[in-house]
């Protein structure tokens, strides 16, 4: 029973407590790095090129005495649906306090509106991102993420189980000590590739080209990622809303594109791992964020490969251990001393070898969670 001292009421769509209930459920010390609030706010918008129909998504603030503690998105991918004909609804952003009554307060009113809007099952975490954020964490929590990792405290993974929702989709992100390493010895195993290197043009993505890099960038995502589980071929204008700030704090030479006679045939998306930057600005830009990005900029150590894709036709000729090579040599010559990798399948065996090649050491792993309602 709930006592009138712990009384919980769900909001819905209320922006500031859905943005301060992760501050208030896991405290100062926490790993968890929030979105900044104006990105955020764009995310959960019908801005965001994915929620152009109407009910579409929602999202849901969980109080407890009067204060905000838990928060969840409910959102749908009409693509998805129709690409692998279900009938799933998604959830996202699910932090709470570790706290049964207050997670069930909120999956009430997830599993609510899914069965409204005729879904027979419901998925997650799934960050409202065209570059895909998911995942729940299920170990590794004293890892300290990096950009576009998900994470949460142990308690958000215990909570769905005790809520009805099993796990699947087991995935690892890895970190790699750039000062322990040696690119060239992983340059030595790449020429075993059956790729001709004078017919490959590697370029770096700049702010100068940054237009045409990043849609060269989509186009090898979504060849590259055609036939992955549950992947949805993204838009232009998904693609470029995530993106478009990313020129803003690109470094000029840890991104690569490889071409093959003019034409995008890999990728490595890599950026310096904004967390320490999002964390002192506690998600909020100031008069101080001038001084916490010329801080960034100064003494970064960290960089964050946010995904690598290989078109499908070059896929078992060893260009993934080039792009590699070519990403650790270059963050490496940059001054940073740790790599990031976000999450790989751990059926994605090829690039899994090619993570253990170049030093990569588990970080966290994740799963998906879902539930039949």
């Amino acid at each position: 029973m709930i006592g009138i001292s712990d009384m919980i009421e769900v909001k819905e769509k209320d922006f500031n407590s859905f943005f301060k209930a992760p501050f208030n459920a896991y405290g100062p010390n926490s790993l968890y790095v929030s979105p900044f609030k104006s990105d955020l706010k764009r995310f959960l918008s019908n801005k965001n090129p994915l929620f152009k129909d109407k009910n579409t998504f929602t999202f849901f603030s969980a109080f407890k005495n009067g204060t905000p503690v838990g928060r969840v998105v409910v959102h749908v991918h009409k693509k998805s649906n129709e690409k692998y004909k279900s009938k799933t609804a998604y959830f996202g952003f699910f932090d709470c306090i570790d706290d049964l009554d207050v997670a069930k307060a909120l999956f009430d009113r997830v599993e609510r509106w899914a069965r409204i809007n005729k879904f027979s099952e419901i998925m997650g975490n799934f960050n409202l991102t065209a570059m895909q954020q998911i995942g729940v964490t299920t170990d590794g929590f004293e890892n300290v993420p990096y950009m576009d990792q998900v994470y949460s405290p142990p308690q958000i993974s215990k909570l769905l189980e005790k809520l009805g929702y099993n796990s699947f989709f087991p995935m690892t992100t890895f970190e790699i000590d750039l000062k322990s390493i040696d690119p060239e010895i992983l340059n030595k195993d790449m020429k075993f590739s059956s790729i001709d290197d004078e017919n490959i043009k590697f370029e770096k993505i700049n702010k100068r080209n940054f237009k045409v890099h990043i849609e060269h960038a989509r186009i090898c995502l979504n060849d590259g990622f055609a036939n992955n589980p549950m992947f949805v071929p993204v838009t232009k204008d998904e693609f470029y809303f995530q993106s478009k700030d990313m020129s803003l704090i690109i470094d000029n030479h840890i991104s690569t594109i490889a071409y093959h006679d003019n034409r995008p045939i890999g990728v490595t998306v890599c950026l310096p791992d904004l967390n320490p930057f999002v964390k002192a600005n506690k998600s909020r830009f100031s008069l101080m964020t001038p001084f916490h990005l010329l801080k960034l900029k100064t003494q970064r150590k960290r960089a964050g490969i946010i995904y690598t894709s290989v078109i499908q036709d070059y896929q078992i000729k060893g260009l993934g251990g080039i792009l590699m090579y070519h990403t650790l040599s270059a963050v490496k010559s940059r001054g940073y001393e740790y790599l990031g990798v976000t999450w790989i399948s751990d059926e994605n065996i090829p690039s899994l070898r090619n993570i253990e090649k170049a030093g990569g050491k588990p970080l966290h792993k994740l799963c998906l969670y879902k539930k039949e309602i």
